[in-house]
C-alpha cells in the first residue's frame, strides 16, 4: 500500500502566490527523487459544523487560510529514501537559505500515514 506525508497549516492569504512558487519549486524536486504525486490545498469549505475544523487546529489568524498538502510514496521505506535524497538536494538548501517561509512554520501540523483504505 502507498505511504503519504500529510501537512496541514496556516498561510497568510497575502503570501498565497509566494506559498505556490515555493511548493511548485519543492514539488518538481520531490516528483525528481520518486515521489508519485504531491499536491497542495487551499482552504475553501472551512466553516464545517461537526469535528475540530482545520481553522480550530493550526490556531487560524484573519486574513489567513489552511493549506491541506500531502505527498504519495510508493511505501514508508521509498518515502525514507525519497526525503533523504530530498534533503540532501543543494536546490532545496539554497531555496530554504535564501527564503523567507511564507507561512509560520510553529503552527504546522505534519505526519506519515499508513494507506488503510484505497479505493
Amino acid at each position: 500500500m502507498p505511504y503519504v506525508d500529510g501537512f496541514v497549516l496556516p498561510v497568510p492569504k497575502k503570501n498565497l502566490k509566494a506559498y505556490a512558487r515555493m511548493a511548485v519549486f519543492a514539488g518538481k524536486i520531490w516528483k525528481e527523487h520518486g515521489a508519485l504525486e504531491f499536491r497542495e490545498c487551499s482552504g475553501d469549505d472551512l466553516n464545517v459544523q461537526w469535528g475540530v475544523p482545520f481553522a480550530k487546529m493550526v490556531k487560524l489568524k484573519p486574513g489567513e487560510t489552511v493549506m491541506f498538502s500531502y505527498i504519495v510514496f510508493k511505501s514508508r521505506a521509498h518515502r525514507d529514501r525519497v526525503n533523504a535524497k530530498v534533503m540532501k538536494d543543494p536546490r532545496l538548501a539554497k531555496q530554504m537559505e535564501n527564503a523567507s517561509m511564507p507561512f509560520d512554520v510553529k503552527r504546522m501540523v505534519y505526519g506519515g500515514f499508513k494507506v488503510l483504505v484505497d479505493v
